[in-house]
């Protein structure tokens, strides 16, 4: 799952500027979706301690896109289908085929966490 309410696209466009929304707003969803498949999300930000230990209890993964770069993000996805909820707008459900998309994995199947280690390694002591 992209966290993702893309702007419209112009003409000649698959998709408008597609930046990563804030995943925190989706946790308590998370751990269901992961408990029923999910095994992969993109955000933005952090996520609580219930959907870090859904991650490591499904073999899920995180990554995190770059907020501010929605218009390179969109140039990787490639097609983009609303699947659900049309009436929505933005909000709808999309399915997306996406080629070279820049995320990094920031907390992966084991509950190492990007934005903790990162912290630790350059703490001030």
């Amino acid at each position: 799952i992209y966290y993702v309410g893309p702007c419209p696209a112009k003409p000649g466009q698959v998709i408008g500027s597609a930046g990563p929304t804030t995943s925190g707003r989706m946790d308590a969803y998370a751990p269901l979706l992961m408990d029923h498949g999910l095994r992969g999300m993109i955000g933005k930000g952090l996520r609580s301690q219930e959907v870090v230990d859904s991650i490591i209890k499904n073999k899920a993964v995180y990554f995190a896109a770059v907020g501010g770069a929605g218009a390179l993000l969109a140039e990787a996805i490639k097609e983009a289908e609303v699947i659900a909820f049309p009436d929505l707008g933005a909000e709808a459900i999309y399915k997306l085929r996406v080629e070279n998309f820049p995320v990094t994995v920031i907390i992966d199947s084991k509950g190492n966490d990007l934005y903790k280690s990162g912290k630790e390694k350059y703490k001030i002591i």
